[in-house]
């Protein structure tokens, strides 16, 4: 089952850090199965606080998703973007099958 990491920029306060980020985390998805779905794009905040941005990456499983986040290479190069702003990110294992719903559904 799919899982999804979801990384939500609430503030930038180092430039140069999150700069020294940019340059080692695309380093850190080599041999990783991840497919980026959206990386800090336009963007409106429906409910909760402001932020500045969202990236979400998904991958085949939670344990890979796991796996890609511990890893040595994306070790090295979070710790520029921890440096780098203030940042809320976490792991959500997706459905078994798709849901959908359409206006069809709701006659």
């Amino acid at each position: 089952m799919s899982a999804f990491v979801i990384f939500i920029r609430e503030q930038s306060q180092n430039p140069e850090e999150l700069g020294i980020y940019s340059q080692k985390a695309p380093g850190g998805l080599a041999g990783h199965p991840v497919t980026l779905l959206a990386m800090y794009g336009t963007h409106e905040v429906i409910e909760g606080p402001a932020m500045e941005g969202a990236a979400i990456l998904e991958f085949p499983s939670f344990e890979e998703a796991k796996a890609w986040y511990y890893s040595p290479a994306y070790q090295d190069a979070v710790q520029h973007r921890l440096r780098g702003g203030t940042y809320r990110g976490f792991i959500i294992e997706g459905v078994s099958t798709a849901v959908t719903h359409s206006e069809e559904d709701k006659k």
